[in-house]
């Protein structure tokens, strides 16, 4: 009996060493630990059931009562049987995978115990099948894969062999040989697989522990970094807030270099290649784009791939994580290496959770950027119902025409109550027809006309199939006041041109005019920031910027063209199946 018992030690330590493997084995670890489908359910069949098939091949050859601890028993004589592990390989695959996946395994090992022959080949094949199915009962029943109860999975093994020596004592025969086998092995194999099986769900339960303590670990380093980096990314995406955002994150994890850009360019670059990783440049790398393009994090373990073009640059390998607002990857996060093997899959995972919480921080600021763009809009339209100079300006055009030209005097007056009762309702609306849009240009623009005969001429090229189309409101009139208030300096008479027109799914509208041009260092700000100006700040261009980005997930936005002397373009472009 100690001779066997010694023996099955040795077969459990070829268990234990299966176990370790497949419990740092990824894809096995989501099928066993995780709602099994039927594909999972399948291949835990197979691997427990040949983890079966393994334990029959190494049993320990039992004949007329000596033992025999040869490997590999290819074929089992008349007068013999084997004293194996196969149970602890159908035990555990009912425990974890339930009756189907313990039938399964257990059809498997069982029907191959019956092909190796000997007098015990039936008994102990039918053993197998039966300890299949009611572990996996008992196991679902106590529920040992959530707990993992020790004294429960043994007991479970315990029973199991039990049941095999009983099956084996019923079917077996000459009974004489089966009672002498019985009495031989029955205790070295009840405890010694018994053992095997506590050992097994010991591994398992560590392996998972191990596994929940580093996404533990992980996820309390990405929020302590996102905690400090709040209040940077909720200003949105510039190069003050991603200079200290990418400090920090540096700072927190240890990387070489960090490098924050958005859809064009460089805001930030923290760390080794700083000297020539310059902030403002343009996105020098494919790796990037496809990142931008794609959405997805992407891994570089090589200097090619990184494609830096200064030959002495020390950052060998990267990854690129995508920042997204709603849906829409706006710019990325890249975490510089020295090495490429320094990113092992702690780093992978932690740079895919700082992924996910920088890009709810960035909707987070552009939802309060919304929330304030619309409440602007929403004030400044209500402050052009009281706006002084238009209003009184407007009053007294019409009060000199009541004398000289009554009919264009109520004209004018009922184009001021539409332009006011234009403001009340688009204050209140995210989007309204464009045709409601065209009538609050044709208001103001009448009213202007009356103060400014002969200034300016305005058209309009509209297809009239896109009126019914939605668009912001307040929109279109800053532009055509821009054109009016600046554009129109100098002497010559002023044009402006007011197109719409559908270009594949979207909609354009256009405002030219041939007025005086935008300054070159003006123009490249222009809707991108606030800015300081003698004749304007160009908040209302900006709002009309982000308001578009918002409501249209950045599918929606405003171009601009000018030359000096020669006039300016404003190009609106929005979604039409929005």
């Amino acid at each position: 009996m100690i001779e066997l018992s010694i023996y099955m030690l040795e077969r459990i330590g070829i268990i234990v060493i299966f176990a370790f493997l497949i419990s740092k084995w990824r894809p096995f670890q989501s099928r066993l630990y995780r709602e099994q489908n039927t594909s999972s359910k399948l291949i835990l069949i197979v691997v427990f059931g040949l983890l079966g098939v393994i334990s029959n091949y190494l049993g320990i050859r039992i004949d007329n009562g000596d033992i025999s601890a040869k490997i590999m028993s290819v074929q089992v004589e008349e007068s013999a049987a084997i004293a194996n592990t196969r149970l602890v390989g159908v035990a555990i695959a009912g425990i974890f995978g339930g009756p189907a996946v313990g039938i399964g395994a257990g059809l498997i090992a069982g029907i191959h115990r019956i092909f190796l022959d000997g007098y015990t080949a039936i008994a102990c094949g039918i053993s197998t099948i039966l300890a299949g199915v009611i572990t996996g009962l008992l196991g679902r029943k106590l529920h040992v894969e959530k707990t993992f109860s020790y004294r429960h999975a043994m007991g479970i093994g315990i029973f199991a062999e039990c049941l095999q020596m009983l099956v084996i004592l019923l079917i077996a025969r000459p009974f004489d040989m089966a009672l002498n086998l019985v009495q031989i092995i029955a205790v070295p194999m009840i405890f010694m697989n018994a053992f095997g099986i506590f050992l097994f769900c010991l591994i398992i339960k560590t392996s998972i522990a191990e596994e929940q303590r580093t996404k533990a670990t992980q996820t309390h380093e990405a929020f302590q970094i996102a905690q400090k980096t709040v209040i940077h990314f909720r200003q949105g995406l510039n190069e003050e807030s991603c200079y200290q955002a990418a400090s920090i994150i540096k700072e927190a994890t240890g990387v070489v270099a960090v490098a924050i850009t958005d859809q064009h360019g460089i805001l930030a670059h923290v760390g080794e290649g700083a000297d020539h990783h310059l902030t403002n440049q343009k996105i020098m790398t494919k790796l990037t784009y496809d990142v931008l393009k794609h959405g997805k994090i992407i891994k570089a373990t090589k200097k090619g791939e990184i494609n830096c073009p200064h030959k002495d640059c020390k950052l060998q390998a990267a990854l690129v994580l995508p920042l997204q607002v709603h849906q829409q990857t706006v710019g990325t996060l890249k975490m510089y290496f020295t090495d490429g093997a320094h990113i092992t899959a702690v780093e992978e995972e932690l740079a895919e959770g700082l992924s996910k919480l920088f890009s709810t921080q960035l909707e987070y600021a552009e939802v309060e950027k919304q929330r304030k763009l619309l409440k602007d809009a929403e004030i400044k339209a209500l402050q052009a119902q009281i706006h002084p100079h238009f209003f009184f300006n407007s009053i007294n055009a019409i009060s000199s025409l009541i004398r000289t030209d009554q009919e264009k005097a109520r004209h004018l007056l009922l184009q001021l109550a539409s332009f006011f009762r234009s403001n009340m309702q688009g204050a209140r609306q995210m989007r309204i027809p464009l045709e409601k849009e065209i009538g609050h240009i044709e208001a103001y623009l009448t009213i202007e006309q009356a103060r400014f005969p002969n200034k300016y001429t305005v058209m309009f090229d509209i297809d009239e199939r896109l009126l019914e189309v939605l668009v912001p409101p307040f929109t279109l009139q800053p532009l055509v006041e821009n054109a009016i208030q600046h554009g129109f300096k100098n002497a010559k008479k002023g044009q402006i041109t007011i197109t719409a027109r559908k270009n594949a799914e979207m909609l354009e509208i256009i405002v030219a005019d041939n007025g005086c041009g935008i300054e070159k260092s003006k123009l490249i700000l222009l809707g991108d920031q606030v800015i300081d100006s003698p004749n304007g700040t160009g908040t209302a261009l900006w709002n009309i910027s982000e308001r578009l980005k918002e409501i249209y997930n950045y599918r929606g936005k405003i171009e601009f063209k000018s030359k000096e002397n020669k006039g300016t373009t404003v190009k609106v472009i929005v979604p039409i199946d929005d």
